[in-house]
């Protein structure tokens, strides 16, 4: 069937494979889908599949012949491709296409025919040192005092809102009614407002009256004189000067439990004294930094593997990456997919114009992930038989199909050798600490990208 066959590289891990068919091979399937219409089809004046084979193709050759090349092509690529090293297959989400259709119009009787496929392939790419390294990461400490916030917010989660005699303080809750006056000193309708909670000191008031309030008791109306400065950000009342008139409904505050063993055996029975509950929080906040460590270390390692080698990442795989990323962006908003692009198409936006800055990110994501399966495969790592029949006994139980059962048991033993990179890695590379680094700044995302 195939005359001979060629594969060159092109960039971004692209192949253009030419093959050449032969006439014979053209031509036999030429005349077997002749045949195989002439045996169905009922022309005019003929009984069917009687009508002469040279009638059928003076009616019906070109097109026939169009339509048996082409399937003659697909059988020759096919064939080509299961010949072609592993390094040359396509990619499974990468398809085949053909180059220049338009010039093999309109096929010739009895000539061979040679046309070209571009498809993606697996990069090929030559791998950085990654190990013997020797990576900087930040130096940071777990402070006293972000226990003792910690657990002051523990204390805070745990308070007991009651009522309270006497005047309004800084942090007490208060219920408020409240209205604006003209200068006549007549209420302003349309600024009153009944029922208005909020705590002292918080700000969370839109006139800012904190300081007003304060000294109030339950029962006490008052009017308010206040002045806005030029910079305020009230809304609609920098520089100007208003009366309020406020009265206070109901005055609360925060009864926060005092640090002792009562206070922890309720936080969770295991904790019989505060040094119980200190010691769990500690450790809490030790784990969750010693985590963001390890992340951070890896994070710092992949750049500086990312630094040591060049590798094309084709256009499918990147198309395959943000394809990937918008379902868990569409599952995450709880939405169809037709809600939002709706709500794309009213911001006159389309699919394409919110994914196209996640191509970037989706580019590195998978140098990342193409440097670290090669390690997999240079190190040889297995999975632990014991541990993956546990996964496969978990996950599997309901798995009846034996097709199913061996594909998602390959993707587990997978999934098991890629969690022993990470280690790896750091038990064969040197981390040291560089900068001292805050324990709240470092533990946000900033740190851990």
């Amino acid at each position: 069937m195939i005359a001979e066959k060629s594969i060159k590289e092109l960039e971004n891990s692209s192949v253009a494979l030419t093959v050449t068919v032969t006439a014979d091979t053209i031509e036999e399937g030429y005349k077997a889908a002749l045949n195989k219409y002439a045996a169905t089809v009922q022309l005019k004046g003929f009984r069917k599949g009687k009508a002469p084979l040279s009638v059928m193709e003076s009616k019906f050759g070109k097109d026939i012949r169009e339509e048996s090349t082409f399937n003659t092509i697909k059988e020759a690529l096919e064939e080509a491709l299961a010949e072609v090293e592993d390094k040359n297959k396509p990619l499974s989400y990468s398809t085949p296409e053909l180059q220049e259709e338009e010039t093999l119009l309109p096929f010739k009787s009895n000539s061979d025919i040679t046309f070209t496929v571009k498809y993606d392939v697996m990069p090929v790419f030559e791998m950085p040192a990654y190990t013997g390294l020797t990576i900087t990461v930040p130096k940071v400490e777990l402070p006293e005092e972000v226990v003792t916030k910690e657990i002051d917010k523990l204390r805070d989660q745990n308070a007991m809102v009651i009522d309270k005699d006497g005047k309004a303080e800084n942090g007490d809750i208060v219920t408020i009614d409240y209205v604006e006056l003209d200068e006549e000193g007549n209420e302003v309708a349309t600024t009153a407002r009944k029922d208005f909670i909020f705590t002292i000191g918080s700000g969370s008031n839109f006139y800012e009256i904190d300081e007003e309030i304060t000294g109030m008791a339950v029962g006490d109306e008052k009017t308010i004189t206040k002045t806005y400065a030029e910079d305020s950000t009230v809304e609609g009342y920098a520089g100007k000067t208003i009366k309020l008139n406020v009265a206070l409904k109901a005055l609360k505050f925060r009864d926060v439990p005092a640090l002792d063993d009562d206070f922890a055996q309720d936080i969770k029975e295991e904790y019989q004294t505060v040094e119980d509950l200190v010691k769990a929080i500690r450790k809490k906040l030790e784990d969750a930094l010693s985590a963001k460590l390890e992340q951070v270390k890896i994070n710092a390692l992949t750049e500086e593997l990312l630094k040591g080698t060049t590798i094309s990442v084709p256009e499918s795989m990147i198309d395959m990456e943000v394809e990937q990323a918008w379902k868990r962006y569409v599952k995450q908003t709880g939405l169809t997919e037709e809600q939002i692009e709706r709500v794309l198409k009213y911001q006159q936006q389309t699919k394409e114009d919110l994914t196209a800055p996640w191509r970037e990110g989706a580019e590195k994501t998978l140098r990342i992930q193409l440097i670290m399966e090669q390690v997999m495969e240079i190190e040889k790592f297995t999975a632990d038989e014991e541990e993956l029949q546990k996964v496969v006994d978990e996950q599997l139980a309901d798995v009846i199909d034996e097709a199913q059962m061996n594909y998602y048991r390959t993707v587990i033993e997978d999934d098991l050798k890629f969690h022993k990179i990470a280690p790896f890695l750091q038990e064969k590379n040197t981390f040291i600490e560089g900068e001292a680094v805050g324990y709240s700044e470092f533990m946000q995302d900033s740190f851990g990208a």
